[in-house]
């Protein structure tokens, strides 16, 4: 079996798209406005990246900055028309104002996707405890994977938590994917891979010029590189 680690770029728009899969991106996360640390894109994005590259997508169910649902009928309505566009694969994760899963809107969300594939994001880091999080989330339909740095400072505080949630990898609430972002590096690679994480996501990364400026290709390939 094949020990290739997954490379997941955030991508906001079609350029970034196919920059990144030229550069050896497994899977994007689509999104749109990084001022708000990603919201859902458009469905005309999502058609048009998805017409534009043959890679896995996944997108976000976000409206609004921060952790909490807002409007639960508008996310699951945003799902549902995401899923009559071609949306196979998803990002969300609600809290409520007590650091606890909001269990309500992460269910009337799934109840859209109909065992799609999604990510619980780096709401996870905000969690008032991670372990009660993922106990709570662990047999929702479709979960297969965090995306977390650890903590929510990022990967640099968080590197003990990620290592220790992926040594507990196959206990109950453990068993999704871990996928590092927030903060990552270059120089934070080996010492988790060591530890047994095997997925990563970049944003700020593939983009040296910022975010203003689109995806590097030749950025993704130096952590393709890296990971391989």
């Amino acid at each position: 079996m094949s020990n290739r680690a997954l490379l997941e770029v955030i991508a906001l728009d079609v350029e970034d798209a196919v920059a990144a899969q030229a550069g050896g991106a497994d899977r994007l996360e689509l999104v749109t406005d990084m001022a708000a640390d990603g919201l859902t894109p458009a469905r005309e994005t999502f058609a048009a990246i998805r017409a534009a590259v043959d890679i896995p997508l996944r997108v976000m169910i976000r409206k609004a900055d921060g952790f909490a649902a807002g409007d639960v009928s508008l996310l699951a309505a945003t799902a549902r028309e995401l899923r009559a566009e071609g949306a196979r694969e998803f990002v969300l994760g609600f809290l409520n104002a007590d650091g606890s899963p909001d269990l309500a809107a992460v269910e009337a969300v799934l109840a859209e996707l109909a065992g799609c594939a999604w990510t619980f994001h780096r709401a996870i880091d905000r969690a008032a405890d991670r372990d009660q999080l993922r106990k709570a989330l662990a047999d929702l339909p479709g979960l297969d994977t965090y995306l977390t740095a650890g903590a929510a400072a990022g990967v640099e505080e968080g590197l003990p938590v990620l290592l220790a949630e992926a040594a507990r990898g196959g206990e109950p609430g453990y068993g999704a994917r871990i996928l590092v972002g927030g903060g990552l590096g270059l120089a934070h690679v080996p010492v988790l891979r060591a530890g047994g994480v095997d997925a990563f996501h970049i944003g700020g990364a593939a983009r040296p010029g910022g975010w203003e400026r689109p995806v590097s290709a030749a950025a993704v390939a130096e952590w393709r590189a890296a990971l391989d």
